[in-house]
């Protein structure tokens, strides 16, 4: 090799250069290699996870509605007849017996009508006593030959009609006697006044409502229940009441489940019969049915923040403690039990399983229970032994600082 300016270069200097430029070729190259070749997997993260211990406890039906408590009969009283009200005898609360004074309309206009009645029971009574004693005078002529059978007839034709009159007048008089007597409106029980619905003064038609009574006798609790519960009721199925302002329980049975929904509420109304003494009349209490006579049983329950879906049925991750992973095992559910499911079959009591975040794990993957974290008190207990290091080194820095 030679150069324009110096001549042939020497051999020891080619050599170095060559080699220089070898080895920048096999960088670029191993650079351009590592470039197109395909990316190392990324590990999947070991995830934290909460598990629980699969236990039995005692079934309940989960449902519990609020009820009251009012009489099994209730009557809403009001006036026979029409008039305006011009008297109020009771008050909201109050016990009432039976045939005792509840209200009273002006009475006025029937006693009137049963007075002209009555004088027409006088006037229909006059007709017949006239008409009975023609018939027998004219029975005594008939008798001596001076009239004949004919006018016998029509005697007794007019006695008949007016008996008719006086039996007619009568009960016209019985009916104005009852119209004036409906004016006072009377319990029909012994009770207790629940409601008024009209007061002195008021005009009323016949029937209005104007008192409601409760009778004296059997309680019922009565609940609303939404529509897609009421088929689980029905009518002797056993229930469990509780009081909401004490712990007193008592048992009844449903009696009566309403046919049709509420037309404002939807809702479907229950009435359960009380066995023994019942709870003061309009308590609130609380009412638990009892469901096919599985109340009280042992079933293993999970929440369902640990169902997933595998396939046509539902699945848990149990956790295996020897080499920390997860594996999915298929469970059979029974019903729900309030936040709760009711395992019906597919783990024993003992199992660990995972109870949240389920949807993120996979068969066999590792991961680690979850703990709740302690670093807030280690984190105080250093923030302490910091404070009193440096209260320590306060008198040492301020002694140095006196020497100087």
């Amino acid at each position: 090799m030679k150069n324009k300016r110096t001549g042939p270069v020497p051999a020891r200097a080619v050599a170095p250069a060559r080699a220089c430029l070898w080895g920048a070729c096999v960088l670029a190259s191993a650079a351009l290699l590592a470039g197109c070749g395909k990316p190392s997997p990324v590990e999947e993260p070991v995830r934290a996870v909460k598990l629980l211990t699969v236990g039995e406890s005692a079934y309940g039906s989960g449902h519990e509605y609020a009820a009251e408590v009012r009489a099994r009969v209730e009557s809403r009283l009001g006036f026979r007849v029409a008039g305006k009200i011009t008297r109020r005898a009771v008050e909201l609360g109050q016990r009432v017996q039976a045939g005792q004074l509840l209200a009273q309309v002006d009475a006025t206009d029937y006693q009137l009508a049963a007075d002209a009645a009555r004088a027409q029971v006088s006037s229909a009574t006059t007709q017949r006593d006239l008409a009975a004693a023609d018939l027998k005078r004219f029975q005594g002529l008939r008798d001596q030959g001076f009239i004949s059978a004919a006018e016998i007839e029509r005697r007794t034709a007019q006695l008949k009609a007016a008996q008719a009159a006086l039996d007619q007048a009568r009960a016209q008089a019985a009916n104005q006697g009852h119209q004036a007597a409906y004016t006072q409106l009377l319990a029909d029980a012994a009770g207790v006044v629940t409601g008024i619905d009209a007061e002195a003064g008021q005009v009323v038609a016949a029937g209005t409502p104007v008192v409601r009574v409760a009778q004296d006798g059997p309680r019922d609790v009565v609940f609303a229940v939404p529509e897609d519960r009421v088929a689980g009721m029905r009518p002797g199925q056993p229930v469990d009441v509780r009081a909401w302002a004490s712990d007193a329980h008592w048992t009844g049975s449903v009696r009566e489940v309403a046919a049709s929904a509420d037309p404002v509420t939807r809702t479907f109304a229950v009435k359960v019969a009380l066995a023994g003494d019942a709870p003061p009349l309009g308590a609130t209490v609380y009412v638990m049915p009892r469901q096919g006579g599985a109340q009280g049983m042992p079933v293993i329950k999970l929440p369902t923040s640990a169902l997933r879906q595998a396939g046509q049925g539902s699945a848990v991750w149990v956790f295996d403690a020897a080499s920390s992973t997860v594996r999915a095992q298929p469970v059979e559910v029974a019903t729900a039990d309030g936040n709760e499911v009711v395992i019906a079959a597919g783990l024993k009591p003992g199992m660990q399983v995972v109870a949240t975040g389920v949807h993120v794990l996979s068969p066999g993957q590792k991961v680690t229970v979850y703990k709740p974290n302690g670093a807030p008190a280690q984190s105080g207990q250093a923030q302490s032994a910091a404070n009193n290091e440096a209260s320590s080194a306060l008198p040492s820095a301020a002694a140095s600082a006196a020497s100087r």
